[in-house]
């Protein structure tokens, strides 16, 4: 593939929710443009885009994919980001390499979740936004019904430069409303011109109108125009709905159905002709070594700035990192500086994506996209310059993982195998978070949902060769005491040898919550030699992280040394460690164990709608309302304190109940007593468990 000026370069993202048919979009755009001669389907498992396994056996999209479409000296860098919730990660990153955003809506289903926030997404970063509304051939598809959820999701802005002909299975074609013409397609992706059907005149003489509303609208000058002369010409109308396209004043409406490629033609003329070229978009803010900010145009003469918004993990090739450039030229053998992870990447053969085809080029120039393998230090969010002239650009806004899944290897000894597949998944994968918590002794995986952590554990087994069992993670609770106790640990063994001797009286006191542990000596006369108190003390914390009755460690107490026996010869340090653990659990039986659970601080984002029934399930879930505020948009901020075991599984329980509408974060806050019905669980799982180990 040739290398292209960046005046002569779209970088387009296919958005929307699952199943709207943004893969399919991007099989027939390239079926049209010639770079395939057959279309694949989702449904077969033979489409360019979804080529991973996992996307083949579930008919979905899970992973980011590219594929670079040539239409008119063109070159259109076509981005598909999966549109399901769980893989939200891969569709910020994407925001971040692109210069315009296509929302891709089904006719039959209309406005859904993912469209909403793929669309805020793209109002964030600033892109413009067209909207391709799709399977207008499907039975039940409804062209109307579609632009007025739309007009009522995302305002006045939305604009039909368009109109289906005909409905359903006898779509067949599309009006034009800038220039008043029709394409029909009687056979094949190829339009064929034609006027337009005098019975669509009473639809597309006010939606004509409307068009010039909204275009008028974009631009103060053309306004006043409207408002003078109650009309505009066609050469201000085309000009004008350009410009507020590119200032993402206006979003256009674009018809067709991707599986019958009708309309495809038509949408990549649209790209062309009026999505921005990286040119248009202008030069980017970077952050240079001193801390200043500074910027860089796409101009192949300029220092290189690029950005890694994609990483791939190969067992066998390494890493992919896809890449855009957006200043200067990365050329193969060059050595670039990482300036996010402070190294020197070597690279090497450098090549455009299309799926999973790998095609050479040359360089990859300002305003492009391309992708090198092996790099050993690059992850997604890094930034690529020169070590002369060191720039970074922001990172990735990602969202935090929040459902957990403790997992362990099946078969014994793959606990190596395990962590190298979790290390190379963690670096395709930033919405991965991997953590081992001790108190639990589990390693533990979070994820975006259920479905993004079972495409983990599947590429384990099928990538990485580890197969691994998976539960809900434990709660880490935590043990305390009611009141004062006293206790001895009285250890005497005698032996052929030197013997055992260590006695020791304590006392157990609680401490105020979140105060820690208190070791006070009250040893006085030489009743213990003083280098045997520590020894008590090893023995007290020892049981104390390992726990009395949950295994779970226990805190906030104060333990007082007050008496205790030695033997000259058979005292030692082992002796006195385990005396100190002996009079604990004596102490701690008579003073009564209170059982602690983690409590985290909520907030809920839910549209107002699902505040009733959001804050009533918080209710049940032994939750605290703390607060609401507004968050715009017609959605409110409700704050809450709530234990953790309640809200462990919340990502699924809130995109049940909002129908994915809602978001949360939380944090941990403190720890509460756990009410005793629920204690005796924990306590009666943990002796089951010891009584299964032994």
């Amino acid at each position: 593939m040739k290398t292209y000026d960046a005046k002569d370069i779209r970088n387009v993202l296919l958005v929307g929710h699952g199943g709207a048919g943004k893969t399919t979009l991007l099989e027939a755009m390239l079926f049209t443009s010639g770079a395939i001669t057959r279309m694949g389907t989702v449904e077969d498992g033979n489409t360019v885009s979804d080529h991973d396994l996992d996307e083949q056996r579930k008919g979905i999209s899970v992973s980011l994919s590219m594929s670079p479409v040539e239409w008119n000296g063109v070159k259109i860098n076509v981005l598909d980001a999966p549109g399901y919730a769980d893989f939200i990660g891969d569709l910020r990153s994407a925001v971040r390499a692109v210069d315009a955003v296509i929302v891709v809506v089904s006719a039959v289903d209309g406005v859904e979740v993912q469209t909403e926030v793929a669309w805020e997404l793209a109002v964030e970063a600033g892109l413009p936004r067209a909207i391709f509304i799709n399977k207008l051939d499907r039975e039940r598809a409804d062209f109307q019904r579609t632009l007025d959820q739309l007009v009522s999701a995302f305002g006045n802005q939305v604009a039909p430069f368009e109109l289906p002909i005909g409905t359903e299975h006898e779509f067949n074609g599309v009006a034009d409303l800038l220039h008043e013409k029709a394409d029909l397609y009687p056979n094949g992706p190829k339009a064929v011109e034609s006027d337009w059907p005098e019975d669509l005149h009473a639809m597309a003489d006010p939606a004509r109108e409307k068009l010039m509303e909204a275009v008028a609208e974009s631009d103060d000058d053309l306004i006043e125009e409207y408002l003078e002369q109650g009309t505009l010409p066609e050469e201000h109308i085309v000009s004008g709905a350009k410009d507020g396209f590119a200032r993402a004043r206006l979003a256009p409406v674009i018809v067709g159905s991707a599986a019958k490629a009708i309309g495809i033609d038509r949408l990549l003329d649209f790209i062309v002709e009026e999505f921005p070229s990286p040119v248009d978009r202008g030069p980017i803010e970077v952050t240079a070594k001193d801390g200043s900010t500074t910027e860089r145009t796409p101009d192949v003469s300029a220092p290189v700035s690029a950005f890694v918004f994609k990483t791939l993990s190969d067992p066998f090739v390494g890493h992919i990192t896809m890449f855009r450039v957006f200043s200067g030229r990365v050329k193969p053998d060059a050595t670039m500086w990482n300036a996010t992870q402070a190294t020197d990447e070597r690279i090497g053969q450098l090549f455009t994506l299309r799926g999973k085809e790998h095609e050479s080029v040359p360089e990859v120039a300002a305003g492009d996209i391309g992708a090198v393998a092996k790099l050993a230090h690059t992850h997604t969010g890094d930034s690529f310059s020169t070590k002369e002239n060191p720039v970074q650009l922001d990172g990735i806004d990602l969202p935090e993982p929040l459902l957990a899944y403790a997992i362990e290897p099946k078969a014994k000894g793959d606990e190596d195998k395990l962590a190298t597949g979790l290390t190379r998944m963690r670096e395709e994968d930033p919405t991965l978070r991997v953590a081992r918590t001790d108190e639990t002794h589990e390693t533990v995986m979070y994820g975006m949902g259920e479905a993004h952590l079972e495409v983990i554990i599947e590429r384990l087994k099928r990538k990485y060769g580890v197969d691994v069992t998976h539960r809900p993670a434990k709660i880490a609770y935590r043990e305390t005491i009611r009141t004062k106790a006293k206790g001895q640990g009285r250890h005497v063994k005698q032996t052929g040898g030197h013997g055992q001797y260590a006695v020791c009286n304590i006392e157990i006191e609680p401490q105020p919550r979140g105060d820690g542990f208190v070791y006070d000596n009250r040893i006085v006369g030489g009743a213990i030699p003083s280098q045997f108190i520590p020894s008590i003390e090893k023995g007290v914390v020892r049981t104390m992280t390992e726990g009395v009755i949950s295994g779970n460690p226990m805190v906030d107490i104060k333990v007082t040394l007050l008496d205790g026996k030695f033997h000259p010869v058979d005292s030692s340090d082992m002796a006195f460690q385990i005396a100190g653990s002996m009079a604990l659990k004596e102490a701690v039986e008579q003073a009564g164990v209170v059982l602690l659970e983690p409590v985290v601080d909520l907030e809920v984002i839910v549209p107002d709608a699902y505040t009733g029934d959001v804050m009533g399930d918080l209710n049940s879930k032994r939750g605290k309302i703390a607060g609401m505020e507004q968050a715009g948009g017609g959605k409110q901020v409700i704050k809450a304190t709530v234990p953790q075991a309640e809200v462990a599984r919340y990502v699924i329980d809130l995109r049940s109940m909002t129908g994915g509408r809602g978001a949360f974060s939380m944090a941990f806050s403190h720890y509460e007593e756990l009410p005793q019905h629920l204690a005796q669980k924990v306590i009666d799982e943990a002796q089951r468990a010891r009584e299964e180990k032994r």
